[in-house]
């Protein structure tokens, strides 16, 4: 931007884009503010969520060891498991400043494939704490999509915010400065010659 020629429709142009470029900063940083907030909320609710999903994996983990404990891995290795079927799948998309976000919310069901001929509480109760963990699991992985999305947004967003706020701005107001240095000049310089030329002064 330094090989401009001082002229005011230069000046004027330069201004225009200034003007342009600092609208563009106030839109990504207030961007930045949006996206920011909305990873908090996310965040938040992934938070209150794993808590709970922990609890149940733990139970699940227990009765998994209770199960062992009866059958022994030979024996429950070939205990009958339970085909989930989801019977209602709830999925809401939203958008957030072009941000595509998905809440997924599934209920499943169970069929039992063949009876047990060994049937005992400790193998049902670990099958059925297992299944109990996929809708759950569900919408936790629908959380993170969001938030790796919400994060890659922000990543982008605050690399141009940056590029705007620490270099084109910066050198924009500096060529501005410099320009209307030297249109004062110039004007200096041509009040005086016109002072000069004129006769008898």
């Amino acid at each position: 931007m330094n090989d401009v020629t001082p002229t005011h429709s230069a000046y004027l142009e330069l201004l225009e884009e200034r003007q342009g470029m600092g609208e563009g900063y106030q839109f990504l940083d207030e961007k930045r503010l949006v996206l920011a907030a909305e990873i908090l909320h996310e965040l938040s609710r992934f938070e209150q969520t794993l808590p709970g999903f922990r609890s149940d994996y733990r139970c699940a983990g227990e009765a998994l060891q209770a199960a062992l404990s009866r059958h022994g891995l030979d024996g429950l290795e070939v205990y009958p498991r339970a085909e989930s079927v989801v019977t209602n799948r709830d999925l809401t998309r939203r958008s957030v400043l072009g941000v595509q976000m998905q809440d997924i919310r599934w209920t499943l069901g169970r069929r039992e494939v063949s009876p047990a001929v060994n049937r005992t509480a400790e193998a049902d109760l670990c099958r059925d704490l297992f299944s109990r963990l996929i809708p759950e699991m569900v919408v936790l992985a629908g959380m993170t999509r969001n938030l790796e999305r919400l994060r890659e947004e922000y990543r982008r967003t605050a690399r141009r915010a940056r590029a705007l706020e620490d270099v084109l701005l910066p050198e924009l107001d500096k060529t501005l400065s410099e320009l209307d240095s030297d249109l004062e000049e110039s004007e200096r310089e041509e009040a005086i010659r016109v002072r000069w030329s004129r006769p008898g002064e």
